[in-house]
């Protein structure tokens, strides 16, 4: 799990700043244009580059949330007990899933050291409101590179990521094992509690 953490980090990372007219862009064309622009910020930043971590959380806070659809990537990863959740324990599931995705990333973003992202071109999008954009991360130094595909759908203010999948591992799935685990064992407030929990190990590292 760590290890997959990790290297998703990287590829979400591109996702930071979305240029201006996002919401027009198409979703590969989107992806390419930010990945490149992301890349040189983080070169530039000494304090990001350090692991400056109120810099980190606020720049994650403000670029990358409002491009993630939440609520479906939570969804999807409650699987069939979303339905057992009450609209209230489903709105709390969300945030604090959310919290987690934000802090873990936070704590792993410094690991990126001059890799290169190569977006796959869509040949034909038609009016599909739903489809992946494929990257590739070239790691360097013998080291195979890493596919990553992010699932989006087009939204009203422009295309969401709901899922990203690593190297054929999903992370709405990866993260569908231990929630069933959790429900099964405390129901949906044993999950929020778990989810509570961890969040808050994670506010305490430094």
């Amino acid at each position: 799990m760590k290890r997959f953490l990790g290297v998703v980090v990287l590829i979400l990372s591109g996702l930071l700043v979305f240029p201006a007219g996002a919401a027009n862009l198409a979703p590969d064309k989107l992806v390419d244009q930010t990945v490149h622009e992301v890349i040189d910020i983080i070169r530039k930043d000494e304090a990001l580059r350090n692991g400056n971590k109120e810099k980190m959380l606020d720049l994650i806070e403000t670029k990358i949330l409002p491009h993630f659809n939440f609520t479906r990537m939570t969804q999807l990863a409650m699987g069939q007990h979303w339905s057992k959740a009450s609209p209230e324990q489903q709105a709390k599931l969300v945030g604090e899933f959310r919290t987690l995705l934000v802090r873990t990333y936070s704590n792993a973003l410094t690991s990126y050291q001059d890799e290169t992202i190569k977006v796959n071109p869509i040949s034909s999008l038609g009016d599909r409101t739903e489809t992946s954009v494929r990257t590739m991360v070239i790691q360097g130094k013998g080291k195979e590179p890493i596919p990553i595909d992010y699932a989006m759908e087009k939204k009203p203010d422009g295309w969401k990521v709901y899922d990203v999948t690593v190297a054929g591992v999903s992370l709405v799935i990866n993260y569908r094992g231990s929630f069933n685990s959790q429900v099964r064992k405390g129901g949906v407030d044993g999950l929020i509690k778990a989810l509570v929990d961890k969040n808050k190990s994670l506010e305490g590292k430094k």
